[in-house]
């Protein structure tokens, strides 16, 4: 079940959604093919550092994250991927690994790549291996007030 205070914002802000059911999956990528969703509408979330803060980076299923890329757009000296064991307890009600691209409901920034902008929908696990939520970019923007940049490798 998707976490509560994630379904509990969107009810509060009137955004229209759906849930998916799909069989248990780890990875972007695996969730998509589950679900039948297009790997470029499938939002991955990815913790990271940001000079020693976590925060969170989404795009694509399918893109990698750059690090290089995220230094030179944040201003950051030092961008490293967080370990399980350091975001084990930021994301209260999700499955480890599964939590949403919502920041602000976790005290993290929120740095987005602009290329999910592109889409209409957006679809990213909602707190478990085996739900997601679609919706629509605009509404994710007008709530999660993502700092919109170029984090993906092939961005240059």
């Amino acid at each position: 079940m998707a976490t509560a205070n994630l379904t509990e914002l969107l009810d509060r802000e009137g955004i229209r959604y759906i849930t998916i059911q799909h069989s248990r999956a780890y990875t972007a990528q695996e969730i998509a093919a589950a679900a039948h969703v297009s790997g470029k509408e499938m939002a991955k979330t990815v913790v990271t550092k940001i000079d020693g803060k976590p925060a969170l980076v989404v795009l694509p299923a399918g893109e990698k994250v750059d690090f290089d890329q995220i230094r030179a757009n944040t201003g950051a000296h030092d961008v490293e991927l967080a370990t399980e064991q350091e975001f084990a307890t930021l994301f209260p009600g999700c499955e480890l690994g599964a939590m949403p691209p919502f920041g602000n409901l976790y005290g993290l920034d929120t740095y987005v790549t602009r290329s999910l902008a592109d889409d209409d929908e957006i679809a990213f696990n909602a707190g478990t291996h085996t739900e997601l939520i679609r919706m629509p970019y605009r509404d994710f923007e007008r709530v999660v007030h993502p700092k919109s940049i170029d984090i993906r490798a092939d961005a240059r």
